[in-house]
């Protein structure tokens, strides 16, 4: 099933492609959000939706689509879903309402649900054990920047093409790309395993389904809904997960399950999993209350608001390189490098934006950031490779979007919290942005401490119980 050496690569670009630009939209709307409003008259509910309702159903098919993936073929699910976000962001780019580009970009994040899981799996299946720590490392590093890097492009379309139509611009770029990337997808990715036809699970997919959304809707709405009520949602999804577990324990006798539990008693899977909700829950957050804070407390432009997160991206790039190249040879060590330069540098940033007052604050800001970024590198990609080092392959995509989901839900979980306590101290400081900001960053890092202390309890538990290497 492996292809040949001098198209594989060729493949992994392809897919490579396809990620950046479905996890660039999670982060790239952020600084157009003021553009969107103005144009199309959204409330703040609307608002709300169009950033994090790409989120909800991004999260909802990651699991489902990577077991179709699994049992059916990656790529023609690959480029199924591919196709989709392509016409999804033109439907974006040209929208004229509210509910029009709420719409497609519901249908963008269900797009992208289906793109990702297909990519770890694509991974697994054409790369030999030696080899998968480099393609999972440049994985890593297109996770680490498609996310930093989203509000600077965002900022230079806008920039280039005016408020009015530089936020369409930002779903318009997707389309010649898309295009692209579903030729040569079809053409260089292989096909895998024909006539596979093991039962896709469905009662497992639709409680794994409505367990997500009860979860994550009351998460995405948090500033929208006012009544403490909305949390019972969560207490509900909480019960439906436990009904999909005790129903995967059951379907899994007799046939191959949705999700498979038993790579939850592998350590460097579920601490892995767990690492990765812990560090998105705090990692995204940095960019949702960092642009708000630069350009509605500093006066900062859309472009320079990116400019001044630039720093996190370069250093991203660059610990993300590090990390694939030697992940094999200090494993889960190396992740706790990254989460402690991750603390470092944003107890640094809070100093530097407390030190430097006004509009320079960003700027001072740059290097504490440069170092956050590096240390975000060596945790991503790291710890995606080693998360997966021990997936069969038969179960690489549906693994890879269980770890998926987990950062989903985690993205979820800290823009709610971390947004929540932001908006409240502002509210409460008459409009103090700096100490809203300040103040909600130790909450971003107190994400990051506990994904450190589950890190630190890997090392400790693999110096106890040696594993062989992956």
């Amino acid at each position: 099933m492996t292809p040949d050496p001098s198209t594989r690569w060729k493949a992994l670009t392809v897919a490579l492609v396809a990620g950046f630009m479905t996890l660039l939209d999670v982060s790239i709307v952020n600084v157009a959000l003021p553009s969107i409003r103005d144009e199309l008259n959204l409330s703040s509910a609307e608002l709300q939706w169009v950033l994090s309702g790409y989120a909800l159903t991004f999260g909802l098919l990651l699991v489902p689509a990577g077991r179709f993936g699994d049992a059916r073929g990656r790529r023609d699910v690959f480029v199924a879903g591919l196709i989709l976000f392509t016409l999804a962001s033109a439907a974006a780019g040209l929208a004229q309402s509210a509910l029009w580009l709420i719409v497609a970009r519901l249908v963008q994040g269900a797009a992208a649900g289906v793109v990702n899981p297909q990519i770890s799996g694509l991974i697994q299946q054409m790369f030999e054990p030696r080899e998968r720590g480099r393609a999972f490392g440049l994985l890593g590093t297109t996770i680490g920047i498609s996310t930093a890097v989203g509000p600077l492009l965002g900022g230079l379309l806008i920039a280039g093409f005016g408020p009015a139509e530089g936020w369409r611009w930002i779903f318009y770029l997707n389309i010649p790309i898309g295009a692209v990337a579903v030729w040569l997808g079809h053409r260089w990715i292989p096909a895998g395993t024909k006539g596979r036809t093991e039962s896709l699970d469905p009662v497992g997919v639709g409680l794994l389904g409505v367990g997500v959304v009860l979860v994550l809707l009351p998460l995405v709405q948090e500033r929208e809904w006012h009544t403490p009520a909305k949390w019972l949602l969560v207490l509900a999804g909480a019960v439906v997960l436990t009904l999909f577990v005790v129903w995967e324990r059951r379907y899994s006798r007799t046939r191959t399950a949705l999700v498979d539990l038993s790579l939850f008693k592998v350590r460097s899977y579920s601490l892995g999993a767990l690492i990765g909700l812990l560090y998105f829950a705090g990692f995204t957050t940095i960019f949702f209350i960092y642009t708000l804070y630069l350009q509605s407390g500093l006066g900062y432009s859309a472009l320079a608001a990116g400019l001044a997160i630039t720093p996190f991206a370069l250093g991203s790039a660059a610990g993300a390189a590090v990390g694939g190249r030697f992940v094999h040879r200090f494993g889960r060590q190396l992740v706790v490098l990254g989460l402690v330069l991750v603390i470092v540098g944003l107890v640094g940033t809070d100093l530097a934006l407390d030190a430097v007052q006004g509009h320079s604050g960003g700027w001072a800001a740059a290097f504490p950031l440069l170092v956050a970024g590096i240390g975000s590198g060596l945790v991503i990609s790291p710890n995606q490779a080693l998360t997966l080092s021990e997936v069969p392959v038969v179960r690489a995509g549906s693994a890879g979007a269980v770890l998926q989901t987990g950062q989903r839900i985690g993205t979820a979980v800290g823009i709610a919290a971390v947004g929540s306590l932001f908006f409240n101290r502002l509210a409460g400081s008459d409009n103090d942005w700096g100490s809203a900001f300040r103040g909600s960053l130790w909450l971003t890092i107190g994400f990051v401490v506990i994904a450190l202390g589950a890190g630190v309890t890997d090392v400790i538990s693999a110096r106890r119980t040696p594993v062989a290497a992956g």
